[in-house]
């Protein structure tokens, strides 16, 4: 199994690669941020300061959308990146949440984010596409390579993984969920003629290495419950679409019943005042909490289930000392088994 570590870009950027820099040297492989420009720092920027900071972690959104950046600067993005730094991108990418909301605007369709996905795909590696009825490519970009993940939650956008990405992306960390999710990316990369095992299975959610006495994982919860209210949005989405009728598994239904909107000036926030509503059992199951055989217990599960990379957010008040846990004894004890 391999690590990745999710941040946000808050400001100093000199702290997120400090951070970066000090994830590579405990043993991960991937340095993942969000991608929404109005609550925080443009990642991209960050990545070039990333990439020259460290020797092998590949950087990349989780996640970008089709809305706010043109789909070929997007892909150049990662291409001159690649140019400089030896093709140590990646891309997570979505319909859109938080970046596309705070303008105002609404999450993109599955069929531009389809196209999206084809064409930054295609652009940064070197191959020419159409697009509005023009050829295009990257004559200098022959050499670069780039990987796009894609993120999803309902059934369309679980196939349509399956039908066209390199990755999936599930942000949370629930074995049962994991189970239901994978089948279905892989069922329909079957039906769509590839081959499944092809694809690349990446679970991120908080991670939180503490003891496992009630007062600690009380507070442990409570550091990351802003979790499942963003998962919550998502969720939404999908019973607005479908309803709560088994289009995706009950317990992500279920526990959005209580939710009475969200505020995004809290996003992805320890201690956000709008995620009462999510019970601790939707938090424990989310999350990956408590001492480090916890961790590596639930790690084990999901690597069984097929995921081939965990990525922590680490986004509460023990980030350091959770990244060094895993860097001392997660990370190894994975690697023994």
């Amino acid at each position: 199994m391999e690590f990745g570590v999710v941040l946000q870009p808050n400001p100093p950027a000199s702290g997120v690669v400090a951070m970066m820099k000090r994830a590579e040297a405990a043993g991960f492989g991937y340095g993942w941020t969000f991608d929404s420009h109005v609550l925080w720092q443009e990642p991209f920027v960050i990545y070039s300061q990333i990439l020259a900071a460290t020797e092998r972690v590949l950087v990349g959104p989780m996640v970008t959308n089709p809305s706010t950046r043109d789909w070929p600067v997007t892909a150049s993005l990662f291409a001159t990146l690649n140019d400089m730094f030896g093709n140590r991108t990646i891309c997570g990418i979505g319909r859109g949440d938080s970046a596309v909301r705070v303008l105002g605007l609404t999450p993109t369709t599955l069929g531009e984010l389809r196209e999206c996905v084809e064409v930054v795909r295609d652009l940064a590696s070197g191959r020419k596409v159409r697009l509005r009825d023009r050829e295009l490519q990257f004559l200098w970009a022959a050499q670069s390579r780039l990987e796009v993940w894609v993120a999803a939650y309902g059934p369309k956008a679980l196939a349509l993984t399956g039908e066209v990405g390199d990755g999936y992306i599930l942000q949370l960390a629930d074995p049962d969920i994991a189970a239901w999710m994978i089948a279905a990316v892989r069922a329909a990369a079957e039906k769509a003629g590839r081959d499944p095992a092809a694809i690349k299975f990446c679970v991120a959610a908080p991670a939180y290495v503490g003891e496992d006495s009630d007062q600690s994982m009380a507070h442990q919860r409570e550091q990351t419950r802003w979790f499942g209210g963003m998962v919550g949005n998502h969720v939404a989405d999908i019973v607005a679409r479908y309803g709560a009728d088994g289009a995706v598994p009950t317990v992500l239904t279920d526990y959005i019943k209580g939710r009475q909107g969200y505020d995004y000036a809290e996003h992805g926030r320890a201690g956000n005042t709008h995620t009462e509503f999510v019970p601790d059992e939707v938090v424990d199951r989310f999350c990956v909490l408590g001492p480090v055989e916890a961790h590596v217990k639930k790690l084990q599960e999901l690597r069984k289930l097929g995921v081939d990379q965990f990525a922590l957010y680490l986004q509460h008040d023990a980030k350091e000392s959770t990244l060094d846990a895993y860097g001392s004894s997660v990370i190894p004890a994975l690697n023994e088994t």
